[in-house]
């Protein structure tokens, strides 16, 4: 049999027939589009949530702070010990965060100082946060710059007390007085504001939020160079946090036993800090979170491949009627030399090509409607190719399975008694 020939002879039976094959192909394309909604829903999530997560420097990240003299990051003050390291064990300091940016390999590495500074508005004395920390960290975190620009390096490195507002910051003590060139006077110290941070870029209405607490904090800080805060808030230049983060979770292990190990021969192998892997933790709740979208995925399939089957009785029930309106043709193949093998093919190909037609159809519609649906929720939509490769070939084989008996039936008809059939 000639391949070409069977699928020719297919299509020249659906177009033939238009509102028969459209009726036919209604549940096919109804599944297919629920299939591949479904799979772009989860899809969705997923990605969002992989992305907030990397864009708030979740991702294979360690922090590393003191463990010996445990710094109150919001005071500065050291609280009560449990234990005392040796007088001659330095604490975590700007020199310790040097030392790990010169000979690690990492994706990202800053340090904070975290500061209660008293600012007077008026007659009215506010406590604020003020936090020493490095151009990584807004970068790390996802806080783009909204006025102004962020502290440059000849800033930084020679301690010119300049700082970044936090958005919310900005909001509430300034309003619509322009901060960009102002002087603000926190405590004892005095910084010439050179940016705002921009609002919040992660939680912006789209339906899931991510870390807004600690994110809304971050905004209503006031942010200085770190090295300035090392060496006029802090004595000794302690630092109350170091962040790293690799460029991989093989990376991982590694950045985090190289970092242990330059510490330990910096502080007299004494282990005055601790590690908060962040990054393992994040691990385990990024694979807790796809095999539950993996539950789900499959459940969500389920369902909609009801509509398949469903499309596929339809498809199985117009075959069967094609036999009857096609018997004189049936005959007449046989006669001239189809075999059964040929009448076969011919009604599976018929089959596979109503299936397909419906498919595609199914998928355009899912492309569409996807497309409204993430403009009228403003939320990421995708359309993923798992979702379309499984709708399609998942009806495939439902236009295949209905298409068997017909087929086989269309096999067994006495060719004479079908010429004669319409006489």
């Amino acid at each position: 049999m000639n391949i070409k020939d069977g699928i020719n002879s297919a299509f020249q039976s659906i177009f033939s027939h238009k509102m028969r094959s459209l009726l036919t192909l209604t549940g096919i394309v109804i599944g297919v589009l629920a299939v591949v909604t479904m799979f772009s829903s989860v899809y969705a999530i997923k990605t969002l949530i992989k992305n907030n997560m990397e864009g708030m420097g979740w991702d294979n990240s360690i922090i590393i702070f003191p463990s010996a003299g445990n710094i109150d990051l919001e005071t500065g003050k050291t609280r009560s010990k449990i234990r005392r390291p040796k007088q001659s064990v330095p604490f975590l300091n700007y020199d310790d965060y040097l030392a790990l940016k010169e000979n690690l390999n990492y994706k990202c590495i800053y340090g904070t100082i975290s500061k209660q500074s008293l600012y007077r508005v008026g007659n009215k004395v506010n406590n604020i946060i003020l936090r020493a920390t490095e151009v990584e960290f807004f970068q790390n975190k996802s806080y783009p710059i909204g006025k102004g620009r962020y502290f440059n390096s000849y800033e930084a490195e020679n301690n010119i007390p300049v700082a970044v507002l936090g958005y919310h910051f900005a909001e509430e003590y300034f309003k619509d007085k322009d901060p960009i060139g102002q002087v603000l006077a926190l405590g004892s110290q005095r910084f010439t504001v050179v940016g705002v941070l921009a609002s919040d870029i992660l939680n912006t209405g789209n339906g899931m939020n991510f870390n807004p607490w600690e994110r809304e904090w971050d905004l209503k800080a006031v942010y200085i160079p770190l090295k300035y805060g090392a060496t006029y808030l802090e004595p000794k230049r302690i630092i109350h946090q170091i962040y790293l983060q690799s460029y991989s979770s093989e990376d991982y292990a590694k950045l985090k036993n190289d970092a242990r190990q330059i510490l330990l021969s910096r502080h007299n192998m004494y282990p005055n800090f601790q590690f908060m892997d962040i990054g393992d933790m994040i691990l385990n709740i990024t694979q807790e979170i796809n095999k539950f979208m993996d539950k789900w995925n499959i459940t969500l399939i389920a369902i909609a491949s009801i509509s398949l089957i469903v499309g596929g009785i339809g498809l199985f029930s117009t075959l069967l009627i094609s036999i009857q309106e096609r018997m004189t043709e049936i005959g007449i193949r046989k006669s001239i030399g189809a075999t059964e093998q040929d009448i076969f093919f011919y009604f599976i190909f018929e089959a596979l090509a109503l299936a397909f037609i419906g498919a595609v159809l199914g998928v355009v519609l899912a492309w569409i409607l996807i497309v409204l649906i993430a403009k009228g929720i403003n939320f990421p939509l995708y359309l993923p190719i798992q979702g379309v490769a499984v709708g399609i070939l998942f009806s495939l084989l439902i236009g295949f399975l209905s298409g068997i008996y017909p087929a086989w039936k269309a096999t067994g008809i006495d060719p004479i008694q079908a010429i004669y059939y319409r006489q």
